[in-house]
């Protein structure tokens, strides 16, 4: 049923709904104790990354030579024929001759949706501008779920980037499909988009929209930190006057709830002082980059396999 609902591929948060969710968390789950296997011998992955990666890109590639397939792609536009002014539909229309299934970043929103027009095999989002990213949205939900125990019932802080951050997009997407309160933190300039926030409104979803955080981490049981990205903004003074607005220390930790989980999908910037690192385990930043490639070894496996 998977497979069928989601064969044009993975573009969107919005396509999946709360059975779908906890189908493939399940699948996550069971990939977490599978290193490796061969159930993909013999299909190809494409990577097609047109803006820097580092673990989306190799956390799908791991989890497909894990699962015995192979994986062909370029890692930079710089390097493929975009350059020379290809376009993405026709880079689509090539690829896929040459593979089972596409994985793709591009800097323009709408890229992922446009490649999937142009597809006859599964188009993953990796990253499409400011719009979403729903990959990293499950891990962060797989993430949630092994971490906390549950997802419902849990006051969730989502803080950063809220206005172009693709990873809060996807998540705050993911989560109306569960019973939870979100708080979307952010300077106001940032804050989240109205499209987003008018579908969580009319999935009733309680959320409220806060500018500082640090009153309201004693009732938090997950704090999702995002980096303000300077790759969006077009006028870098603006960027110089938000890109300092959160810093989490080990003060702010000290004052969350003894279950409190503090996430990034990363990279990290100066929104998270490194002494938090090693501070507890409420700090799990790096073991979500583990569920990652357990999370997409199940997406490429329910995806690819006939």
């Amino acid at each position: 049923m998977f497979k069928e609902k989601f064969s044009e591929g993975i573009i969107s948060a919005k396509q999946f709904n709360r059975e779908d969710i906890e189908y493939i968390l399940k699948q996550g789950r069971k990939m977490i104790r599978v290193k490796n296997s061969h159930i993909l011998n013999g299909k190809i992955l494409a990577t097609l990354f047109f803006e820097p990666s580092t673990r989306t890109r190799l956390s799908f590639e791991s989890a497909m030579y894990r699962l015995g397939g192979n994986v062909i792609g370029f890692h930079s536009a710089d390097v493929s024929s975009f350059k020379k002014g290809e376009s993405i539909a026709d880079t689509i229309r090539t690829v896929q001759n040459y593979s089972d299934c596409i994985v793709m970043r591009n800097p323009l929103e709408g890229a992922a949706i446009l490649a999937s027009r142009f597809a006859n095999i599964p188009i993953i989002n990796a990253g499409s501008g400011s719009g979403e990213h729903p990959t990293q949205a499950l891990l962060d939900l797989l993430t949630i779920k092994e971490e906390c125990g549950t997802i419902d019932g849990l006051n969730i802080g989502i803080v950063g980037d809220l206005k172009y951050g693709r990873t809060a997009h996807s998540l705050s997407l993911l989560l109306s499909n569960f019973e939870v309160n979100i708080y979307f933190i952010s300077p106001r300039e940032l804050s989240l988009r109205n499209r987003y926030k008018a579908y969580l409104q009319e999935r009733k979803i309680k959320y409220k929209e806060i500018t500082r955080y640090r009153n309201i981490l004693d009732i938090l049981d997950v704090l999702y930190m995002t980096r303000i990205q300077k790759e969006r903004f077009v006028d870098q003074e603006e960027y110089e006057k938000v890109k300092s607005a959160y810093v989490f220390n080990e003060e702010d930790l000290e004052k969350t709830k003894e279950n409190f989980k503090l996430m990034h999908p990363l990279p990290r910037i100066t929104e998270i002082h490194p002494n938090v690192d090693t501070y507890s385990d409420k700090a799990i930043y790096f073991k979500q980059t583990g569920y990652g490639l357990a999370l997409r070894k199940a997406i490429l496996a329910e995806l690819m396999i006939d």
